[in-house]
Formats: C-alpha cells, sequence, structure tokens
C-alpha cells in the first residue's frame, strides 16, 4: 500500500509526513499518488493528473481565478530523512524548499470550500532538474488552461515575505583564442590561458545594475562560473573558455541580457548557451493588492529565477511567497521553523476565506 496523507492534521505535522515521503526530482510518483489520493474524494474540487503534476481547482463561478503552485520534488537526500523536530525547527530534506509551502497550499485545498476567489492548486514535478523536464512547463504545453487564472502564487520559500518577479538568468562561453606550441619552445605560440586574464579583469571591474522595477530594487550580477583550456601537459593550449552567469532584471529581455554581455566583452567571441527570461513585479493587479494587504510587510524583489517567469510568459503576474527560508534550500540541515508554517497558512487564510 502507498504512502497516504492526512489533510485535517496541523500544517506542521502534514508538512513532516510531506518531507518523510522521499521525493527527490524523477521519483515523485508515490508522493503525487498520496495527494491525487487526497485531494480526489473532496466535493469542492475538481482533480486533474499529468505525469507526477497534480492540479485541483475549484468551480464556484467567482470572477476572479488565483493559482497556488508549488513543486513536489526536492534535491537529493543528504542523510538527512527522516525528519525531526528540535526546539520548534522541522529538520529534513525539503523542508523549506518546499514542502512546508506545498503543505500550507493542500491544507488551503482540503479546507477553503467557498473561497473568496476560485482557485486553482498545482503541485507539480521535477522543478530542482533542468528546465525541459519541470513539470509545471509541461503542463503549460499540453494543459495551458490548466494554468489560466488573474494572479498566481508560487510557494517558494521567502521566509514569510512577498518577493515580486525574478531575475533573468544566461550562461555565455567567452571564447580567447591562442597559438599552439610544443612547451619547450613556447614563444612560438600564445598562451590562450594567460591570455585569458582580460576577461578576468573585466569581471573583476564590472559594477552589476541595481535598477528599480515596478517599485522593488533588483540587484543583478556578472560572474565567471567555470574555465577550461588545456590540451596536454607538454602543449601550449590555443582556446581558453570563460564561462559566465549573467543574472539580469526583469526589465530586459534575454535579447537584450545577451546584447549587454556581448558589449561587456567587446572583441572576444561570445557564445549564448543558455537563458531563462525573468518576470516583472506584477504587484499592480487588484488581486496582488489585495494579496499584499491580507500578506502584510514590505515586498522585495527576487534576487533568483523561479517559476513566476512561465507564469508571466502566460500572461498572469506572480508573486513569490513562502513560510521557508531560501538561505537554507538544498543544505544538509535544511529547516523551518514551524510557526513560520502556521504563520504562513493563516495568512492566505485572510487572503482567500
Amino acid at each position: 500500500m502507498g504512502a497516504s496523507l492526512d489533510l485535517s492534521a496541523d500544517v506542521g505535522t502534514l508538512t513532516a509526513r510531506l518531507v518523510d515521503i522521499e521525493s527527490v526530482s524523477g521519483a515523485e510518483r508515490e508522493l503525487a499518488d498520496a495527494i491525487e489520493e487526497a485531494l480526489t474524494p473532496l466535493p469542492h474540487l475538481r482533480v486533474f493528473r499529468d505525469g507526477d503534476a497534480i492540479v485541483a481547482r475549484t468551480e464556484l463561478g467567482r470572477p476572479e481565478r488565483v493559482v497556488i503552485a508549488g513543486h513536489i520534488d526536492t534535491v537529493p537526500v543528504a542523510d538527512n530523512l527522516p525528519s525531526r523536530v528540535e526546539g520548534g525547527l522541522l529538520y529534513g530534506c525539503g523542508t523549506s524548499d518546499m514542502k512546508s509551502g506545498v503543505a500550507v497550499a493542500l491544507r488551503l485545498a482540503a479546507h477553503l470550500t467557498a473561497p473568496s476567489r476560485d482557485v486553482t492548486y498545482v503541485f507539480y514535478d521535477c522543478e530542482e532538474v533542468e528546465a525541459e523536464r519541470n513539470g509545471l512547463l509541461r503542463i503549460s504545453r499540453r494543459h495551458p488552461d490548466w494554468l489560466a487564472g488573474d494572479f498566481a502564487v508560487l510557494m517558494e520559500p521567502t521566509d514569510g515575505v512577498i518577493e515580486g518577479g525574478c531575475q533573468g538568468s544566461l550562461r555565455a562561453d567567452v571564447v580567447v583564442p591562442g597559438k599552439r606550441a610544443h612547451s619547450a619552445r613556447s614563444w612560438h605560440g600564445v598562451n590562450a590561458i594567460h591570455e585569458a586574464g582580460p576577461v578576468l579583469d573585466r569581471l573583476r571591474g564590472y559594477t552589476p545594475r541595481r535598477p528599480v522595477v515596478d517599485g522593488l530594487e533588483f540587484h543583478e550580477g556578472l560572474n565567471a562560473v567555470f574555465i577550461r583550456g588545456g590540451v596536454a601537459g607538454n602543449v601550449i593550449p590555443d582556446e581558453c573558455v570563460v564561462t559566465v552567469n549573467h543574472r539580469f532584471a526583469p526589465d530586459r529581455t534575454v535579447e537584450e541580457a545577451f546584447a549587454h554581455v556581448r558589449e561587456v566583452f567587446d572583441g572576444y567571441e561570445v557564445r549564448l548557451t543558455d537563458a531563462a527570461p525573468g518576470a516583472r513585479p506584477g504587484l499592480t493587479h487588484p488581486a496582488a493588492a489585495a494579496f499584499t494587504a491580507a500578506v502584510g510587510g514590505t515586498p522585495r524583489a527576487k534576487l533568483g529565477w523561479t517559476d513566476v517567469s512561465l507564469f508571466s510568459r502566460l500572461g498572469v503576474p506572480a508573486v513569490n511567497y513562502g513560510p521557508g527560508d531560501p538561505t537554507l534550500a538544498h543544505q544538509q540541515a535544511e529547516h523551518v521553523r514551524l510557526e513560520a508554517i502556521a504563520e504562513c497558512e493563516r495568512r492566505m487564510l485572510a487572503w482567500l476565506g
């Protein structure tokens, strides 16, 4: 018999149960089955499934629909299962990122039988791995109507603070040429690794932008993340490649951000290898204003990339909001405050109740 979930349990206990059902990316089937089994009998929800992603929605005819989404996968376990509680903290793989947020969403789905807005709950797989495996992306391609809404909340860990939008991210290879030669006669060649110095100098001297977008300040970055070169122990290398990662604010498209990177490394061949667009904060929508009023606090920019970018591309303004601490995500000692989970649930109920 597979795992089961008791959605009548308090949100901290439910989080611990979710954590104890191991669901490393690509192996979410048991948890997806448990979520489907728990939600399907509820008469106020219609439940759909695509692979290991579960979607449940109310259909009350409200004039506004919001989407509450969270991924059910985790990074690989690091000797941090089963979960344990110490001093009001729940420890375990995925506690912060983001099974505590998933627990809040499941509790809302189970107990909000007549929310003030129609709600679509999305529990999806494979967020922690390469983008093409992402369950939310798969749903957007196969069933875009399942994700339709006026506003979305992605329950990523934000430590209980609304984080608007997200930064875009791109990787590019900066190619430094040289001339191959025997290392015993190095003066006959040009050492490409030595010639990479100016590329690193430009990175060291780079001043990132800090633009304000829709009232929130983003902080960009341009950094080397890999460097490779060399042929053999007795050969002067004829090529060195510096891979850079650029995190850019959502007031720039991928094309504009890549043009900026090419400008920084003018004179070198620059190859784009991967990119994902950012998303504007989306806090001007009436549903977002109501959410901000209910949650309270001062929103800040999301200094990273999340799936709010996908919602943005679908035309759905979205924010990040969840009980976990993002600085603890993926750590061996990952944990979440039990009170933070309960507070998140209270605030979401105040918004939708």
